[in-house]
């Protein structure tokens, strides 16, 4: 678990703080709430890539790459870290952009993340919802070579055992916070989607047998595919770091009850968390993965799945300049206390 076997950029603002949030806490008249504000990496606004992304720039380095390309859909914000984190190395950078909304609204489809995309020097080009992304970011990046760059690809989310690493560090950070301050953790829960950041934590927190559970709330994929996916790449982690079979598959746990009617589409209990955190605790959410994942949170604390004496860690995975591209999923007229 010697992390520094592997190579790495450290330009993420790290460790991220760890706070308690009394005002939520006090409202939801439960367990006692803490976030992990990992939407305060740096780079760009933050947000949970920048850790996978010191790690998989610090490999396009050593491979001597001069351009760097990933995907994700079109207000990604694993996209726009990438493009912040090439600009500050010095890389050229290529996002392929998949609509999976088919919004025609010019913020969601300029601003937001889109607009910091251009402004870190990156280049864009759109694709249609449904495809196979990583592949068709081969092809274009294969035109990039037979031109005589050095392409570096990454993957969406930056969800591979490489970028993975960023969330085992995430797991010994949390620990070790948990430690100094004598703080039982009884569970943490987060957002769940490319996979890449519930694998790292997992793996991280297996091997350092924290036990603590580990829940991630899905923003796309169904249960089943969504748990095989983390697990999956949890064990390619895990192999990589020289202790396989840490992981078991029942570690691997995901609720997917708050996806609504498909990824990036905001729902009504995703909006509600949304002013429930800017309103109580002045933290903002994104719609596409932060405010569902918190969404799910509340709701189970509602029915009680989270109980009072019990300490519940919820980990923020950034994304707020998403809000931008969304301003007209928001209705000031009325509340969520209303």
């Amino acid at each position: 678990m010697h992390l520094a076997r592997y190579p790495r950029r450290f330009l993420a603002h790290l460790p991220t703080p760890l706070e308690r949030l009394d005002r939520l806490t006090k409202e939801l008249n439960g367990p006692e709430i803490w976030i992990k504000r990992d939407d305060c990496t740096g780079l760009s606004t933050g947000g949970n890539k920048t850790r996978k992304l010191e790690f998989l720039m610090a490999e396009a380095e050593l491979q001597g790459a001069d351009m760097v390309m990933t995907q994700g859909a079109t207000q990604s914000n694993h996209a726009r870290q990438t493009a912040a984190f090439a600009a500050k190395l010095g890389m050229d950078c290529h996002l392929l952009l998949e609509d999976r909304t088919g919004s025609n609204n010019a913020n969601y489809n300029n601003g937001g993340n889109v607009l910091l995309d251009h402004m870190h020097g990156a280049t864009t080009e759109k694709r249609p919802g449904g495809g196979d992304m990583n592949a068709e970011m081969e092809k274009v990046a294969d035109k990039f070579r037979a031109d005589g760059r050095n392409v570096y690809t990454i993957p969406g989310g930056g969800s591979n055992p490489t970028g993975a690493l960023g969330y085992v560090n995430c797991a010994f950070e949390m620990l070790a916070q948990f430690n100094d301050r004598a703080l039982k953790v009884d569970h943490i829960v987060h957002a769940t989607g490319s996979a890449g950041t519930q694998a790292g934590l997992i793996t991280g927190l297996k091997a350092m047998n924290a036990q603590i559970p580990l829940l991630g709330i899905g923003v796309r994929a169904p249960k089943a595919k969504q748990e095989e996916n983390v697990y999956n790449l949890a064990c390619a982690t895990a192999e990589k770091l020289g202790c396989a079979g840490v992981v078991k598959r029942e570690d691997v746990v995901a609720n997917t009850d708050y996806v609504g009617e498909g990824y990036g589409i905001p729902t009504e209990s995703g909006i509600e968390a949304i002013h429930m955190f800017a309103e109580l605790e002045a933290i903002l959410l994104d719609p596409v993965y932060s405010a569902k994942g918190a969404a799910g949170f509340i709701d189970l604390i509602r029915k009680g799945h989270f109980k009072k004496g019990e300490r519940v860690v919820f980990l923020h995975t950034g994304g707020s300049v998403a809000l931008f591209g969304y301003d007209s999923a928001f209705d000031f007229s009325g509340r969520w206390k209303k």
